[in-house]
């Protein structure tokens, strides 16, 4: 399974937390694909290899790239780096399939279940993304959005599947031509067509391609991708009654105080050390952390965060036993 991520400025600790989960619970081996400003390098590479006494995985880092002629241009639309994910396809040729994360995404259960939804896919779609909103009174794209979208609210890229043979070899419908184009050749015209009209950069790129190759996109639920969105004024995806499967951190909630639940799963799985006890060193201190939290609305329905966590953790040792 191959996981990619992008980290410029201060998100060293961020994303090898995002690692570290993903690699808590996952049953077939991981391969990173780490694409960081080259002084993160050196740091990555230290905590990674600190790691090869606990778990299997290979890691590969690489440095921020873009197409030479217009590099400036992506290199700052919306944050720093963010772009780079739109070239994973061109840059990673050897790579079949994909899951992209932001890297304020937590996984509260194995990569391997996210990773099956390709063998969902049909013969049209190139990948998977999340609704953006589940509300569409709190929707952004369809109150705000300056360019076309997917579906009723727009789609979220922060956890991104990826079928990239198919991507590469597709040839995707465009409002700028008649010709279809290939995935290298319709990023810069949208660019320069849309800039002006969008918010958050290369998410919105996505959503425009979608939106007019929408047989191209499998849509997950949103407990796959859950946001302070989701239950800032009220839970409003249904799915993650079942548990929330992966935590999305967006709007710098894990290092603030206005979603203190979802902070406190961050920090629970950052002060985690591999090789310690589950329970004792990382749900027990969560849940009692969660309880802190029941003056917000998030924080009203913290069951929801630890319920998948906890079967994850049972899961974990099930297996541990078995192989004894």
């Amino acid at each position: 399974m191959h996981l990619a991520v992008v980290a410029c400025g201060d998100r060293l600790e961020e994303t090898v937390t995002m690692l570290k989960s993903a690699l808590l619970f996952s049953i077939k081996p991981l391969k990173f694909h780490i694409f960081a400003e080259d002084q993160l390098h050196n740091d990555f590479s230290a905590i990674l290899n600190s790691w090869r006494s606990f778990e299997k995985f290979k890691f590969t880092l690489y440095p921020i790239s873009f197409p030479s002629e217009n590099a400036a241009e992506w290199r700052k639309l919306f944050k720093p780096c963010a772009s780079q994910r739109l070239f994973l396809p061109l840059i990673l040729k050897d790579v079949d399939s994909l899951l992209y994360v932001d890297t304020d995404i937590l996984f509260l259960r194995p990569v391997d279940d996210i990773w099956s939804f390709l063998n969902k896919f049909n013969s049209t779609q190139v990948a998977a993304m999340a609704p953006e909103h589940e509300e569409p009174r709190i929707g952004w794209y369809n109150r705000f959005a300056r360019h076309p979208y997917y579906g009723k609210t727009g789609i979220n890229s922060g956890v991104m599947l990826m079928n990239m043979t198919r991507i590469r070899r597709k040839h995707f419908k465009n409002d700028m031509t008649i010709v279809r184009l290939h995935w290298g050749e319709i990023l810069m015209p949208l660019l320069k067509k849309y800039k002006l009209n969008i918010t958050w950069g290369d998410q919105d790129l996505l959503n425009i391609i979608f939106s007019h190759n929408p047989e191209s996109l499998y849509v997950f639920p949103c407990q796959w991708n859950y946001r302070p969105d989701h239950c800032i004024y009220g839970s409003n995806c249904n799915e993650a009654e079942d548990g929330i499967f992966i935590l999305h951190g967006n709007r710098g909630v894990y290092h603030d105080n206005k979603q203190p639940a979802f902070r406190a799963v961050y920090e629970a799985l950052r002060n985690f050390s591999f090789g310690d006890d589950l329970f004792r060193s990382l749900l027990n201190p969560l849940e009692l952390d969660l309880q802190k939290t029941e003056h917000t609305y998030c924080g009203r329905i913290h069951k929801l965060f630890t319920k998948q966590l906890t079967k994850s953790i049972d899961d974990f040792y099930t297996r541990q036993s078995n192989v004894r």
